[in-house]
C-alpha cells in the first residue's frame, strides 16, 4: 500500500465537498490495500454485507474484503490503528473518528463499520 496515514486521509476528505467524490476517494484507498501476508491470523467480521476479514501478523493489521468500497473502508480503519498497541487501540474512539469523515454510507455499510470497530474494541 502506498503509505497513507489517517491524518492524510482525513485532510484529503475534508477538501472534498461532493459526497460521491468522497466515496470514490475511499474506493481508491481500497485499490491500494496491502495483501494479507502468509500465516497471518485472520478473523471474519460478521455483520458486514460483504465478506471482510481483519488479519494480524507481527503486531500489524491487514484486511481483505470482496467489495471495493468495503476494501476502502477497511483501509481507512486500518490507517487509524496502524502502529498502535492493543491498549492504545482500545482507548481510541474509532466511531467518532469515522463519523468525523462525513461519509454517507447506507445502513448495511454502517453495520459493517460498527462490526469492524467492535473487533478492535474487543482485541
Amino acid at each position: 500500500m502506498v503509505v497513507v496515514n489517517y491524518n492524510e486521509i482525513k485532510n484529503a476528505l475534508s477538501l472534498i465537498e461532493n459526497p460521491v467524490d468522497k466515496l470514490e476517494f475511499v474506493m481508491d484507498l481500497g485499490k491500494n490495500l496491502d495483501d494479507v501476508p502468509e500465516n497471518a491470523i485472520c478473523t471474519e467480521i460478521l455483520g458486514c454485507a460483504s465478506f471482510v476479514q481483519i488479519c494480524q501478523k507481527n503486531g500489524r493489521f491487514y484486511g481483505r474484503a470482496d467489495s471495493l468500497m468495503v476494501r476502502g473502508i477497511v483501509a481507512v480503519i486500518l490507517s487509524l490503528v496502524d502502529g498502535k498497541s492493543v491498549d492504545e487501540i482500545k482507548k481510541m474512539d474509532l466511531e467518532t473518528e469515522i463519523n468525523s469523515l462525513k461519509l454517507n454510507f447506507g445502513a448495511a455499510r454502517l453495520n459493517g463499520i460498527q462490526s469492524m470497530i467492535s473487533f478492535f474494541k474487543n482485541l
